[in-house]
């Protein structure tokens, strides 16, 4: 993979063409140096940047965010305007799409795409019809994904849902054929457990009362609990999933808790011990019976090879056409993007990478509603600039405005930070073959007992000449998702606040080595040596992951109009999909008048 030796700003200044953040591995996703002005402002107070270049610059709408909320608004402002107005996009990643993040391994000589955030269109059919018209605007097809999804590839390859018990923590390396959970069931295709309840309960590395007490989970159901029917409804909303288990279906078992603890994954943004009975059952988690994920009409296929960076790309493409060849989002699948378009001064959109903005203010900050003007400050290469605008899109993490934007109403601040997001953490890596993968029919490995909780082979589609792997003797990508949890118990904003912590704190070689400890002890020796067989390791941190929202009205109170800025991004919803963003930054650009 091609490294990065100058800044990314300066590299595109200088049009170097080694700047293609998308080929970039290590550490991805929120990459290091990408926060680094953010925690100045919010950890630390830090106000003064030293000498701000006042650049003559002045555009009809700034946007703060290039993910595809960002991006989303910027196309809503010259639908409405007109396409010769201005619009700069500002973000403080090395890359566009925010968590519609791409993913490039060149694995000798071939060359695997994948995601590193935002997954999928989820439930297209449900889409608003402004989300119908853009799609249609920017050339996402969405019938197309009916044939580009192999929806057969599990099944011709016996690749299905099981568990791996590690030994650190489980006593020995062990894979058995059911995942003890509905987490898989996602994945279109994938096919289900290949042992009974009771054979999966017997094999579990686990004591007799462990294997005893897991059966009786697995069996279980909420026939279990002594409530009248008719107010069965009420009391799950209302009791916690692990007195469930614990009071009613007598668990005490570490080792069954702690499989509960990690079945839910990134469908629920925590740990299950924090969700009630009913959450739990609605992502699926340990004891309950395999639940179809979305409805007939709404299959879990609409899946570029790069997630939701085929979105970004399509969007981009549209916003500056000079960017890349090909008339459609599929054409752009394959299509090497020119970054030093993405700022060039003679488009009328321009998106400014690695420019972390950290102040927005109006002209008039006596009166924002009758200001005519607001000025953007942002660090790029360690050096402030400023420029003007007409009206302001922050579609950037809602928490850190209160921090950007001075003289906002005080409880409109103090709503915005009492939104959360939760830690997700999409780690991508390339390998020469997957025979190993294939001898143990693993489709999805679900993994309690180590950092990323699931394992998984890409989603198998093929598009726009790329073609996804065929055989186990190809080069493949296989995903490995962490949603990180703090202390087992603690209020949900404390856990997230340990793990962002620890997150922050590891390096690549840390994760790395917990990379190899984890497909090491998974995979067959005879099939898989780790020096030899990863060719390549993407590990896409995100510590601001999915929108959590806060309490009672507050992302309402928080998303309001202040002068000419408006509030986009999927936190103000909240949500955690690519419509919701999109609605988002429709709302916002229409809040703008």
């Amino acid at each position: 993979m091609l490294p990065l030796e100058a800044s990314g700003q300066a590299a595109m200044a200088a049009l170097s063409p080694s700047y293609y953040p998308p080929q970039r591995t290590g550490l991805r996703g929120s990459h290091p140096g990408s926060n680094d002005h953010a925690h100045s402002m919010a950890w630390a107070g830090r106000s003064d940047w030293g000498p701000t270049t006042e650049l003559a610059e002045t555009y009809d709408l700034v946007v703060v965010g290039a993910g595809i909320s960002g991006l989303s608004a910027a196309y809503f402002y010259q639908q409405k305007h007109g396409a010769n107005k201005k619009v700069l996009i500002l973000d403080n990643h090395d890359d566009f799409g925010g968590h519609a993040k791409r993913n490039e391994h060149t694995i000798d000589g071939t060359t695997r795409i994948s995601y590193g955030g935002s997954q999928t269109i989820v439930e297209p059919k449900h889409a608003d019809q402004v989300v119908l018209d853009l799609f249609e605007d920017i050339g996402v097809d969405l019938d197309r994904f009916k044939t580009a999804y192999d929806i057969g590839f599990f099944k011709r390859n016996e690749l299905g849902g099981v568990t791996y018990f590690n030994k650190e923590v489980f006593g020995e390396d062990k894979i058995v054929q059911h995942p003890y959970c509905n987490y898989p069931n996602y994945v279109e295709g994938l096919q289900g457990a290949r042992v009974s309840n009771a054979e999966a309960a017997r094999q579990a590395p686990l004591s007799d009362r462990g294997k005893e007490q897991l059966l009786r989970v697995l069996n279980g159901g909420l026939h279990t609990l002594e409530v009248p029917k008719e107010e069965l409804q009420n009391y799950i909303n209302t009791h916690s999933y692990f007195d469930y288990l614990k009071n009613t279906l007598g668990v005490d078992d570490p080792g069954v808790l702690r499989m509960a603890r990690h079945s839910g994954l990134d469908w629920g943004s925590s740990g299950t011990e924090l969700m009630s009975i009913a959450a739990a059952k609605r992502c699926g988690a340990l004891g309950f019976e395999p639940v179809a994920v979305y409805d007939e009409d709404n299959p879990y296929i609409h899946h570029f090879p790069d997630g939701n960076a085929g979105v970004a790309r399509a969007l981009v493409k549209k916003l500056i056409p000079t960017v890349a060849k090909g008339s459609n989002a599929e054409e752009l699948v394959l299509a090497k993007f020119n970054y030093a378009e993405l700022d060039n001064s003679k488009n009328a959109v321009r998106i400014r990478l690695n420019s972390t903005v950290v102040n927005v203010e109006h002209g008039d900050d006596s009166d924002p509603k009758s200001s005519s003007d607001v000025f953007v400050k942002y660090i790029n290469d360690n050096k402030a600039s400023q420029v003007k605008a007409k009206n302001i899109v922050m579609a950037c993490y809602n928490m850190i405005i209160p921090h950007i934007v001075p003289g906002l109403p005080e409880e409109q601040a103090a709503a915005l930070k009492l939104q959360g997001k939760s830690l997700l953490q999409y780690t991508t890596v390339g390998l020469r073959n997957w025979r190993a993968m294939k001898e143990l029919g693993i489709g999805v490995a679900m993994s309690p007992g180590n950092m990323h909780q699931a394992v998984l082979m890409d989603f198998p589609v093929s598009m726009g000449g790329y073609e996804y792997t065929s055989t186990p003797d190809d080069p493949c990508v296989i995903q490995m998702i962490s949603c990180p949890y703090g202390k087992v118990g603690a209020p949900i904003l404390e856990q997230f606040r340990e793990a962002r912590h620890t997150m922050f704190s590891l390096q690549f070689k840390d994760y790395e080595e917990e990379i190899r400890r984890h497909l090491s002890g998974m995979l067959p020796k005879d099939l898989f040596e780790f020096d030899k067989d990863v060719a390549s390791i993407s590990v896409n941190r995100w510590a601001h992951g999915y929108s959590t929202g806060g309490p009672g009205d507050s992302t309402r109170i928080g998303r309001q109009p202040f002068g000419r800025i408006t509030i986009a991004n999927t936190d103000s919803a909240p949500g955690a999909d690519a419509k919701t963003a999109m609605m988002m930054a429709h709302r916002a650009v229409n809040e703008l008048g």
